[in-house]
């Protein structure tokens, strides 16, 4: 079985990178994927974002890579999530935990400091499900 992903465009896995708004995710793909069905892992309306960086280098996404992300808006502790920050209109790639009203994004590399953001500052856009290696 294959399915085919809409790539919709970069996510930052280091500092935040300007995107469009939000809404415009929506929009259609810059391109198509076609990727084995079992990647999606049963998931519904996944779509592909290319890794920009390397803050999450420590959970084996690289720059390059096509992270696979499932649509949610409420993820639980430890989601890897792409997170959309209204204030700075970035987007970024990260570890997602929920500590007294304040969000705060988890590099995956030790070498970077975490974004600390108020709850209401934050709106996830997708969790990740899969990742695609670039070489």
């Amino acid at each position: 079985d294959i399915l085919q992903i809409p790539v919709l465009g970069n996510i930052a896995a280091g500092e935040p990178l300007p995107i469009p708004a939000s809404s415009a995710w929506h929009d259609e793909a810059l391109e198509t994927v076609d990727l084995p069905s079992s990647l999606a892992q049963g998931k519904e309306h996944v779509f592909g974002l290319r890794v920009k960086g390397v803050s999450m280098i420590d959970a084996f996404i690289a720059d390059g890579d096509l992270v696979l992300l499932e649509p949610i808006e409420r993820p639980d502790n430890g989601d890897m999530v792409a997170a959309w920050l209204s204030d700075r209109e970035e987007v970024t790639l990260k570890h997602f935990y929920m500590e007294n009203g304040m969000v705060r994004l988890q590099p995956a590399n030790t070498t970077m400091d975490p974004i600390e953001v108020p709850a209401d500052k934050v709106a996830v856009k997708g969790r990740v499900v899969g990742v695609v290696r670039t070489l």
